[in-house]
């Protein structure tokens, strides 16, 4: 990093070793869900696109990737559930890690957030439940996204979808990944078990807050059994209500959730702030992530529209390890550097954020140094 960072006492770009991995510096790439992916396969311009923001020593999670046929709800969003999958993976994570950065990949099931289109054969998305979703409408007053009505997974199921997690970690450690991260956020089908506003089981998988999560712990133990535990993170949004997905107590399944993570010894905890209760939008709220990063063994990685100067101040009072970025990083591709820097960022196009374009939105977000695609610090 050179002795400019040393000079500036920046805390976002100080170095950390989380487990096994020496990060230059705390700031992480979010998962961006970008929409590039045609017909679930990753493709090549994803190179280009991953490598404009790895550092030597940086830590970036891929976006949210499906882990079987009926995982998605999006269009074009990647999966690693088929041979084909995997192998266009590869060169992905092949280009990161020649930048030295490191890559985990963040496993995905949409559950309920889906409709019979999506689904094989056409059938209903697979939920906790058999509530749906309410169509979610844009702030223009345009719907955005209609979903079908779910199916309520059966007890004797559940183990099924608990395996179809662990193969897609196999798979993606055979992609070259460094390791996953279960994507237990944002309403989707863990956060669905979860969350007792959605959750309304009468068997072991539903009632009490130890039976509502461990679904998604059933899963961290089979991954972890898998690859590793120190290749493996989770990412959380307890205090979230993300597509109808509430909590009567968050901070009580937050606490819960660190505690019990604690036994299995994974790498890190990622947890979305609670002044990030919607999309897109910021709240004033009485709760912290404080109490739960303290409960927390591992790394923790603070979410939730972050500045630089909050995050700085966040690694400073030791309230996080480490601060994801999503849309500025997505804006700015060279992001760690212009922290350093203290830099002005690009600000992001929002009408770009999901579109098929392979460049526009995509990897045409100028650097620094202009007509270059280098990061490095």
């Amino acid at each position: 990093m050179g002795s400019l960072s040393v000079e500036n006492k920046v805390p976002l770009i100080s170095p950390y070793k989380m487990g096994n991995f020496l990060l230059s510096h705390r700031v992480v790439l979010a998962p961006l869900t970008r929409m590039r992916s045609y017909g679930y396969i990753p493709q090549s311009h994803a190179i280009l696109y991953y490598t404009q923001r790895t550092t030597k020593g940086g830590l970036l999670i891929a976006e949210a990737t499906g882990v079987s046929d009926t995982a998605q709800g999006y269009t074009d969003t990647p999966g690693i559930w088929t041979k084909e999958q995997v192998e266009a993976w590869k060169p992905i994570v092949e280009a990161v890690h020649a930048k030295g950065g490191i890559f985990f990949c963040q496993l995905w099931h949409v559950g309920r957030v889906s409709n019979n289109g999506f689904q094989p054969n056409g059938q209903a998305p697979i939920s906790s439940t058999d509530k749906g979703v309410k169509p979610q409408i844009r702030a223009s007053g345009v719907v955005d996204l209609e979903f079908s009505p779910p199916r309520r997974l059966k007890t004797e199921e559940i183990p099924q979808i608990v395996n179809d997690f662990r193969i897609a970690s196999k798979n993606a450690i055979e992609a070259g990944f460094d390791g996953v991260e279960i994507h237990g956020a944002h309403g989707y089908l863990l956060d669905q078990f979860m969350k007792d506003h959605v959750n309304d089981r009468t068997d072991q998988y539903g009632g009490t807050l130890e039976n509502r999560c461990r679904f998604t712990l059933e899963v961290v133990e089979a991954i972890s059994n898998e690859i590793g535990a120190d290749r493996v993170g989770i990412r959380l949004s307890p205090f979230a209500s993300y597509m109808d997905s509430g909590d009567s107590n968050p901070e009580a399944l937050g606490l819960y959730l660190a505690e019990s993570l604690n036994k299995y010894g994974i790498a890190y905890c990622h947890m979305v702030e609670p002044r990030m209760k919607l999309v897109n939008e910021k709240f004033d709220t009485p709760y912290s992530l404080l109490p739960i990063r303290k409960a927390f063994k591992g790394t923790f990685i603070a979410a939730g529209g972050y500045t630089r100067e909050d995050g700085n101040k966040a690694i400073a009072d030791n309230y996080t390890d480490l601060v994801a970025y999503g849309r500025w990083f997505l804006s700015n591709p060279d992001l760690p550097k212009r922290f350093e820097l203290d830099a002005p960022l690009n600000e992001y196009d929002r009408d770009t954020f999901y579109i098929s374009d392979p460049v526009r939105g995509y990897v045409d977000y100028p650097f620094l140094e202009s007509n270059t695609d280098r990061c490095t610090i």
